[in-house]
């Protein structure tokens, strides 16, 4: 018998895709949600939900794939010799994967023991709410800047911005959040830092999908089975391509600040919880 309903799949997988690609962290709302749902009594059901947590962010991978085919294609039509604006956006997206690749091995333990918990996530969100309503708030300042597309992003750009994506290992970060502001700080305009955020995702989480179902996917099919695992990767799929096509647009209008006033809330929402004792930490 499972110990994860088709709603409770469900849930996660909505919360997945819309919160994959948007700054406001995927983890760490899949991880409060998670505690919400009560999978943080024992500590094998937690290491099991952490792992399907990141094993459907393969429903949010497909939805790249298919809103950004023109953009994969020309990446591998770039391997084959045939596209030299692809080779080049694909050497560039390598580079900026190449420090979590790198990294990201060596503190997987020490994640999960030490920041794979609700406090952890509630100090990330709060701190990084504060640096996107800074980065907000000086939006006419990086307008005047921001002149480069993704064709002008350089090989110490791209380094900088996998650096960044790196931070975001400490759940409730945000990767979205740390590669858009990256690249928006090193000029790029609002819609190819976003666009550049995704393509790099397709690399990132893909890698980080097979590791983790590598390591610790028996544990998750004997905690849950297969069918909670399909209908979370269903409505992760669904639901990231509604918010990927939504945010765009939003960014380019209104900027990052408005996400991180809810970042604000959300981590005082969390704070509040915890305090009362509503949720309980990971056993």
């Amino acid at each position: 018998m499972t110990n994860m309903s088709w709603w409770q799949a469900l849930i996660l997988g909505v919360v997945e895709g819309l919160t994959e690609y948007l700054p406001i962290s995927s983890t760490g709302h899949l991880i409060l949600v998670a505690q919400l749902l009560g999978f943080g009594d024992t500590a094998d059901r937690w290491r099991a939900v952490f792992t399907f947590n990141i094993v459907i962010q393969a429903g949010a991978i497909a939805a790249v794939l298919g809103l950004y085919w023109r953009r994969c294609r020309q990446m591998v039509l770039g391997v084959m010799g045939q596209d030299p604006a692809g080779l080049k956006l694909l050497f560039r997206l390598a580079l900026a994967f190449l420090p979590a690749a790198i990294i990201g091995p060596f503190l997987r333990n020490d994640i999960k023991d030490y920041l794979n918990g609700p406090w952890p996530v509630v100090a990330a969100l709060f701190v990084g709410a504060w640096l996107m309503i800074a980065v907000g708030m000086n939006r006419k300042l990086l307008g005047e800047r921001a002149q480069r597309d993704l064709e002008d992003i350089t090989i110490p750009m791209a380094l900088l911005i996998g650096f960044g994506q790196c931070i975001a290992m400490w759940p409730g970060t945000s990767r979205s959040m740390m590669t858009i502001v990256a690249a928006l700080l090193l000029g790029l305009r609002a819609k190819p830092a976003a666009e550049f955020s995704f393509l790099l995702g397709l690399i990132t989480l893909g890698a980080a999908t097979a590791y983790e179902a590598h390591q610790d996917g028996q544990v998750m099919f004997e905690e849950f089975g297969l069918l909670p695992i399909l209908v979370g990767f269903a409505a992760s799929t669904i639901s990231a391509a509604v918010a990927i096509y939504w945010f765009v647009g939003f960014l380019n209008k209104y900027g990052l600040a408005p996400f991180g006033w809810y970042r604000l809330v959300v981590a005082m929402l969390f704070s509040i919880l915890l305090l009362a004792g509503l949720v309980c930490l990971p056993g």
